[in-house]
């Protein structure tokens, strides 16, 4: 099993199968399915007879594993590992996979004000969500400072083919947005092959084109931020596009009556605070959208709308209000529920 790193969150999507009645014979569906980053993939397109599933299924695997050498953080030699354990200012070479994903985390957080920020691993970790243990107590503020001094995208620097460090100790976790990547990917690789009506899921992050075999728009149910049980908040059809959610709802921890997000505040070197539960985002891109679902929860819900409405984003803000859930979405989100 592939673990891409510490930071994957538990997410709120999944697929919703809508069976219609018919009389005819409808086209093969087919459904492909596997491990990959520590969870699972699943891969289901509409097959005219003239795909060798086997080899498809192969070429998936292998896309993923190649995403999984690249950027996981739980193995030593993945590339981005070497990087992180190269304490050096001199220039690191990378692949332009790497690169790719890198050059996006730094335009989110750049859009962001920060918020989104790849090298927050050692606040993630001093908190206890990462592979270290959960701390006996609340971190000190000295400790925060000192751990927060260490991170930041301004030590990074992308070059044409490499990366360096203004701090050597810097550690890039892309777990944000990397698992996106392989949504898309994997979406890529089935565009090539001349299929255009498929969904791509990846440990609930999910992209997807055209149609189901019978002939409907894919559905999508935005799940409800309860940790309890599995219950439905939104159902929505998003065209050809990419969805992504973020949520605090089931990794925390509390301590003396006070709730302990996973999701830190780089400005703060803390756990979030807010009521913000939950943000879906939907985006050409998986990895964008995983990005962006990330920094808007983050941010809370004023700062989170107000970027995405600068932005023109197509975004669904659940906060939790006087024990009820409340929706906030954009304008540009709106076509896609499903009012019926």
């Amino acid at each position: 099993m592939f673990n891409l790193g510490y930071m994957t969150r538990l997410t709120g999507l999944f697929a919703f199968a809508l069976l219609l009645a018919s009389c005819t014979q409808a086209p093969t569906e087919s459904h492909l399915t596997g491990h990959t980053m520590g969870t699972t993939y699943n891969v289901k397109f509409v097959n005219a007879g003239d795909v060798d599933e086997q080899q498809l299924h192969n070429d998936i695997d292998a896309a993923l594993i190649r995403v999984n050498a690249l950027m996981s953080t739980y193995d030593p030699e993945s590339e981005l590992s070497r990087f992180n354990q190269w304490h050096s200012e001199e220039p690191f070479a990378l692949s332009p996979e790497t690169l790719k994903v890198m050059r996006e985390a730094k335009r989110l957080g750049k859009l962001s004000d920060g918020v989104l920020d790849v090298t927050v691993g050692p606040l993630v970790n001093l908190w206890g969500f990462g592979p270290d243990a959960k701390p006996d107590k609340r971190p000190s503020e000295q400790t925060i400072a000192d751990v927060k001094a260490r991170t930041g995208l301004d030590k990074l620097t992308l070059l044409d083919e490499s990366a360096k460090k203004s701090e050597n100790d810097l550690y890039v976790d892309l777990s944000t947005i990397a698992k996106g990547y392989g949504v898309d990917v994997v979406a890529d690789l089935l565009a090539a092959q001349g299929l255009h009506d498929y969904l791509v899921e990846v440990g609930g992050e999910m992209r997807v084109s055209g149609h189901k075999a019978n002939g409907v728009q894919w559905r999508i149910a935005i799940e409800k931020p309860v940790s309890a049980e599995r219950a439905v908040q939104e159902i929505i059809s998003i065209g050809t596009n990419a969805i992504a959610t973020s949520g605090d709802y089931r990794n925390y921890f509390e301590e003396d009556g006070v709730r302990y997000s996973h999701l830190i505040d780089p400005r703060t070197g803390a756990p979030i605070t807010h009521n913000l539960v939950a943000v879906t985002v939907v985006h050409p891109s998986s990895m964008t959208a995983d990005g962006l679902a990330t920094a808007l929860n983050v941010m809370g819900k004023d700062e989170a709308l107000n970027l995405a409405l600068h932005n023109d984003l197509a975004v669904l803000l659940i906060t939790r209000e006087n024990g009820e859930f409340k929706e906030y979405t954009t304008p540009k989100f709106e076509p896609f529920i499903d009012r019926q």
